[in-house]
This record gives structure tokens, sequence and C-alpha cells, in this order.
């Protein structure tokens, strides 16, 4: 006898509202097994005896396609203007600094309550690319995967799902110039990167709520051959496994892409590479408009971070070209500037508002509010770059979802085709999302992770040693 038997109570959900694929749908009985994945979702049910109602609306959790973990202790601390211009560049000095300190101790507290955080926020699952693989000498640990490990214990340990991205970093700059001593933490070659892969799946093997993939951090930081190696090893070991590459997200690295081999980045991996929808291109800021209508083609996903884009000044993103293409695309907290979809989404609207001096420029289809077409591309562009089913209350995905506070001013006393944009668009008050569950568990319960005490207790701990 299953536990489902045992237990029908635990394993099955009543819902007066939910966002189902074809949108808001009433009195709807959701079903999953032990392993958290979505067994049956009915909408017109009746509402049993024995099935847990739950507390308001229900949406699915929203993927979180790129994120730097230890990033979130040093969010806040590089609003300063030093010498000269503040660029991307030098904050990247500065997070190079900061990155030296860390720890596999306080990496692994600082991600756990940023995964908190995203958890609160409304974020179920997370892909981390993570980059940070040696101690701060570059000498490797007596495990070479230690601080990745760190980074999944982490996510196990308060309840997200989680698509871990080892990181392939090679070189300061395009022709392979010489690491600087300062990115020594981040360099590896694939030959390394993919036993490092090999090393995580068997420690940690995948299920329902951990996968794997890589990422070639960039054109300027990994060779030609090498990229092709690491794409190589990896479609041996997992043919579908997700591959995400920052690319073309400051115009200093298009102009230098150009010298070094004649071609924008983008243009240049879509030439190069097997770029489709296995592959995930981060910010890819700085298109021409041959390069966005091949990206759409690809069927690839582009990784948007408009907070991080917007507070490290690297330009806005041609979203609406983009889209009249047909291209896919999810959000990220990247440098967990801020941790929270709905504001990614509304500053991705606003950037274009700005730019074209007009409203509602992402809304493709006439009539539906644009919050619903914001919210549904983020969930199917995001769930497709974790490689993970998830994104969608439908059978065979994973049963994660938020549920809406329903007497929040966002919610209460409005239309339920104005829910969605109601909750992206107005930032009024605390958040609307009440509870968050991940694989059919409740994580997070009236606004609080059932963890959330002692998790905010050793990140205090890790925060105030970095600052020593």
């Amino acid at each position: 006898m299953t536990q489902a038997t045992q237990h029908p109570r635990a394993h099955s959900l009543f819902a007066q509202y939910a966002y189902l694929p074809d949108g808001w749908q009433r009195d709807v009985l959701l079903r999953w097994d032990e392993h958290g994945t979505l067994t049956s979702v009915e909408a017109g049910a009746r509402a049993q005896v024995d099935t847990p109602r739950a507390a308001g609306p229900i949406m699915p959790g929203m993927p979180n396609l790129h994120s730097h973990a230890f990033q979130r202790a040093m969010a806040g601390l590089a609003e300063y203007r030093g010498e000269g211009r503040d660029t991307f560049w030098s904050w990247r000095d500065s997070m190079y600094r900061f990155a030296a300190r860390m720890t596999p101790e306080t990496l692994e507290a600082v991600a756990a309550w940023l995964y908190v955080e995203m958890l609160k926020a409304g974020y179920t699952s997370v892909c981390e690319f993570h980059y940070l693989h040696h101690a701060p000498d570059g000498s490797r640990y007596a495990r070479p995967s230690e601080l990745a490990e760190r980074v999944l214990c982490a996510a196990a340990g308060v309840g997200i799902g989680i698509t871990m991205l080892p990181v392939l970093y090679e070189s300061s700059g395009f022709g392979g110039r010489a690491p600087r001593a300062d990115q020594r933490r981040f360099i590896s070659d694939p030959d390394a990167l993919l036993s490092m892969f090999d090393s995580l799946r068997s420690a940690h093997p995948e299920d329902g709520t951990r996968t794997y993939g890589v990422a070639p951090h960039s054109l300027r930081a990994v060779s030609e051959p090498s990229l092709l190696a690491l794409t190589k090893g990896i479609r041996a070991r997992m043919p579908n496994a997700p591959i995400h590459i920052h690319i073309a997200e400051q115009t200093g690295e298009v102009d230098e892409c150009v010298v070094a081999t004649g071609a924008r980045p983008v243009a240049w991996l879509l030439d190069h590479a097997d770029v489709d929808a296995r592959w995930c291109l981060v910010h890819a800021t700085h298109l021409d408009d041959a390069e966005t209508v091949a990206l759409a083609r690809s069927k690839a996903v582009v990784g948007l971070c408009p907070t991080t884009e917007a507070n490290l000044g690297d330009g806005v993103f041609p979203a609406r070209r983009y889209l009249d293409a047909q291209g896919r695309f999810g959000v990220g907290s990247d440098s967990q500037i801020a941790v929270d979809w709905r504001a990614e989404l509304r500053l991705l609207e606003y950037g274009q508002r700005l730019a074209r001096r007009e409203r509602n420029v992402l809304a493709a289809i006439e009539g539906k509010q644009l919050g619903e077409q914001l919210v549904d591309a983020a969930l199917a562009g995001g769930a497709q770059a974790t490689g993970r089913p998830t994104g969608a209350l439908r059978a065979g995905s994973r049963a994660d979802w938020l549920v809406l506070d329903p007497d929040h001013p966002s919610v209460d006393a409005r239309p339920t085709a104005s829910w969605l944009s109601a909750i992206v668009f107005c930032e009024q008050g605390e958040t609307p999302i009440r509870d968050v569950h991940v694989a059919g568990r409740c994580v997070v319960r009236e606004r609080r992770h059932i963890d959330e005490a002692r998790v905010y207790a050793a990140y205090r701990m890790a925060v105030a040693q970095l600052m020593r």
C-alpha cells in the first residue's frame, strides 16, 4: 500500500481558484505522488471532506533561472563611487574581492538564507550558476566539488528545487588572456569541470528536486576548443542537460568580441555551437536585429535579470523585437540585489516603456492582461532553462505552487483576470504570497519559512565573519 493510499490528505489539495495552463479555473483538485510529482489536476471538481483546502488562489511556483548565491552577502555594499567612472567592470572588481573571503561554511549559510528568501518570494526552483570552486589561493579542496556540494546541501536543507550548473572559467579575456590573481578561485578546464560534474551526480544523484547542467562562463572566459569539448562531454553524459552562458551583457564585451572573432557574441555562438532549446543565454542585452531573430528561432531561452542589469548599468534588452520573433525568456535574481520575480517582470516592462514612451509594450495578445502574459512566458522559459518539469500545474509537473492571500488588496475584490497584473504591477504593502509548496510540501506558511529563525541566525553569523 502506498503512502498516498494510507494518507490521502497528505497528497491532495482543493483550491477554489487555481492558475492552470489555460488560465484561472474554479474548484481545482490536485493530487501528487510520494515523489512530489502531480498525478492529476482536475478543474470543476467537487470538494471532498478529507481533502485539505488551500488558504487562497494558487498558481505555479516561479523558476529562478540565474543565481550567484554567494553574492547575496554583498548585496548593497557596492553602492558608492570610487575613483574614476563606476561601471560593471569596477563592480566586478569589488565582487572578486568579496568572493575571496568566502569559506565553505559561510557559503552554505549565505546560500541557505538566500534560498529561504527566494521561497518566500515565490521562487520554487533555482538555476545556480556556480563558479566559486577553489580555496582563496586557488588550491583545490580535498573534495574538488566541496563548494558546489555546500550549495546543494543549502538547497536541500530549506526545500528549494535546484539545477546546479558548475561553471567553466579559463581566462580573463578574449584571446586566452591569463587569469588575474583575483580569479584563481574560479579557474578550471573542461576535463576538471566534467570530473566535478560526475562527482556531484554521484554524491547527490538527480531526483525530483535536483538536476544538473553546465555553464561555460562567457565567450571572453572560455576558448572555442574548450567550449566545444565541454558541450560534447556533457551531451555524452546527459543529452538533455541545460547549458547556460553569460553573453553580450556589456557593450565593451561586444566590441572586444568583434575585434577578437570578427563577429558579435550571439552571432558567433549561434554559428559555432549547437544552440537549441537546451541553452540559456543569460542577459543577451546587446543584440542587433539579425541576432534577435536568429536567437528567437534557435528556441533557446534568454535569461533576463532586469534588477541586476539596471543596478550594473548594463543596458535594456530589445524585448519587444524579441517577443515579436517568438523568443523565449525567463527571469533570475543574479547578483541578489533583489530577490523577487514580480520586480523582475515589472522592471522588464517598465524599461521598455521608458525606452519607447509607450504603455503595455510587451502585451502581445489583445484583450489579455499583461501580467498573465508575462507570467506565462517566465514560467515556461524558466522551466525550460531548469531542465526540470516545473512551472505549470498539470499532471507530470512538479507539485510546486504558491498560495495567494485572498484578503490582499491586489487580490481581494478584483476580477480574477486582473490578479496577476495586480500582484506584478502593484508594489504596495506586504507580499501577496502567503504560502509556498515545493514537491507538495509546505515550506512557507503565512509568509514565514518553516526553518526561518535557524537559517537566519546562521546567515547573521556568516556575514559577521565575512565583514571582519
